[in-house]
């Protein structure tokens, strides 16, 4: 029982060094990257006010309502990353691809009763891939003005740590290892208590900064959804999500001496921290369609936050080479060596609310959909990515006020437009799409703007059919390698592309 308070207390001290946490409120809360069935996404995911897709459980529920048949589909796709960085003026990429999936389920329609104005209810169970975490992001710099280790000498600046003891025993996610593999000094006065911290790392002189951040993992959506259509007028419906999310992270920063100089006791050190959080979450979804003339629809509908479960799973190692300073070759520690295991955390997450508006017009709507000739269909959504929030599970809320009133600083509200269309061809679709996602960030000098450019092919005909849809997503984004209260500090912007190809092979039954 002691042992676990101190490992929990020693984890909560250090939390934010090791997760991040701003970052993860917005990497839960924003997933841009286009899925769920090849049509949706070939029209940029723009259902709020069309429905008739299975992926409208996950947008606008309902638009299920506008099903008046069985069906059954299959989604299974690809995603292609390419990103370029670029750090204090040097530039760099990294490519990676991954298998994903799309929507996948079915849908059950039934009939209303003749003496009822509700002509028919549909049911939807599905899986989508939400978000696919799968990427790799390599950047490097040469650095004149901080040195990574800095946090470091904040962090017991900051807490008042005079206790050289305390200062090596106590923050075993960051300041303990750079203090036992001798990256930070003490300075010592003659009662043996610290006055101050320092770092042999040589910022004066310009150092080396480079970093890989490989991460896995995604969140998997199972979504179960009724609709009902009221005299072919107006159409209502609800989903209820369950969401699994894992998420695993290993970066690695090196920071080495830009001199050559053999005897300035830095030649360089890494910090190696992987983190692996996994959660379970809930939310819910409701909406509605009105035709207020047969060819247009509108469509309204908001999300409830989600709310997640989260527990951590982490651990840092740091290994030095400071040219015989403190012993011939390397040092290295990890978080593991003084605790005796990986740190563990539980907490909540709740993701913020989402609005959504649609409008859509059907070309030659009529009852036999075999005969429309097409549609066009646009989307907006509000989402304050400032109201994500954490919460500690066992009540202790000081240090994730701390981070809620971070996150409202950093992050602000964001409008999303989609738009897409549809030309039909008697059994031949061909179909195409935009996506905007505007910048969440209220730092100037982070751009976190997204657009996505769709198009696609599908086929029915005779209760079977088939989609094929490219998404081309043109991104930028930026984040912080590390944060420093008193000194310079850079950011990384990055920029790419995600190229996400799906295919949907589905049948009525």
């Amino acid at each position: 029982m002691i042992r676990r308070f101190l490992l929990t207390g020693s984890i909560f001290i250090s939390l934010y060094s090791v997760a991040q946490i701003p970052e993860d409120a917005l990497r839960y809360s924003r997933y841009t990257t286009p899925t769920g069935t090849a049509r949706s996404m070939a029209i940029g995911g723009a259902l709020t006010g069309l429905g008739g897709d299975l992926t409208s459980s996950y947008y606008n529920p309902a638009g299920l309502a506008l099903f008046k048949t069985n069906e059954f589909i299959l989604s299974p796709g690809v995603n292609l990353n390419n990103n370029k960085s670029n750090y204090l003026g040097t530039s760099d990429k990294e490519n990676q691809s991954a298998f994903n999936f799309g929507t996948t389920g079915f849908i059950l329609a039934s009939p209303g009763s003749g003496r009822s104005n509700w002509k028919n209810w549909t049911y939807g169970f599905s899986v989508n891939r939400i978000a696919n975490f799968k990427n790799s992001v390599t950047y490097n710099g040469v650095n004149n003005r901080s040195s990574y280790s800095e946090k470091y000498l904040e962090e017991l600046i900051d807490n008042n740590v005079t206790d050289p003891n305390s200062a090596a025993q106590d923050y075993p996610f960051g300041p303990s290892l750079a203090i036992n593999t001798y990256l930070v000094e003490p300075d010592l006065n003659a009662n043996g208590d610290a006055t101050g911290y320092y770092t042999l790392a040589t910022p004066q002189t310009g150092v080396n900064q480079e970093q890989v951040i490989n991460t896995s993992g995604g969140v998997t959506a199972m979504n179960i959804a009724a609709a009902g259509n009221l005299s072919d007028k107006f159409y209502v419906g609800a989903s209820f999500s369950f969401e699994w999310l894992n998420y695993e992270r290993i970066q690695t920063f090196k920071e080495s001496d830009n001199t050559g100089n053999a005897t300035n006791n830095f030649n360089y050190f890494t910090t190696e921290d992987y983190l692996k959080t996994e959660s379970a979450g809930v939310n819910l979804k409701l909406g509605m369609i009105y035709k207020p003339i047969e060819q247009l629809r509108i469509g309204l509908a908001v999300h409830t936050p989600t709310f997640h479960s989260m527990e951590d799973l982490y651990n840092t190692t740091i290994t030095t080479d400071l040219e015989g300073y403190a012993g011939s070759g390397t040092l290295k520690q990890s978080s593991e060596d003084l605790l005796g295991q990986y740190g563990q955390y539980a907490y909540s997450f709740n993701s913020p609310w989402r609005f959504m508006g649609g409008v859509a017009y059907v070309i030659r709507e009529v009852k036999d959909v075999t005969k429309q000739r097409g549609f066009i269909t646009a989307d907006i959504e509000f989402t304050d990515y400032g109201g994500g929030k954490f919460t500690d599970e066992n009540g202790s809320d000081a240090y994730f006020n701390g981070v809620n009133d971070l996150i409202k600083s950093e992050y602000k509200n964001a409008i999303n437009v989609r738009v897409g269309g549809e030309l039909k061809f008697n059994t031949i679709m061909v179909r195409a799409g935009f996506g905007y996602y505007s910048n969440p960030y209220e730092d100037p000098e982070l751009d976190g703007t997204r657009m996505n450019l769709s198009g696609g092919l599908g086929y029915r005909n005779k209760g079977k059919f088939i989609d094929l849809t490219y998404v081309h997503q043109i991104l930028n984004d930026g984040f912080y390698p590390y944060r420093l209260s008193d000194n310079y500090f850079a950011p990384v912007d990055m920029s790419g592309s995600v190229g996400s190809l799906m295919l949907t092979v589905g049948f009525k039954f």
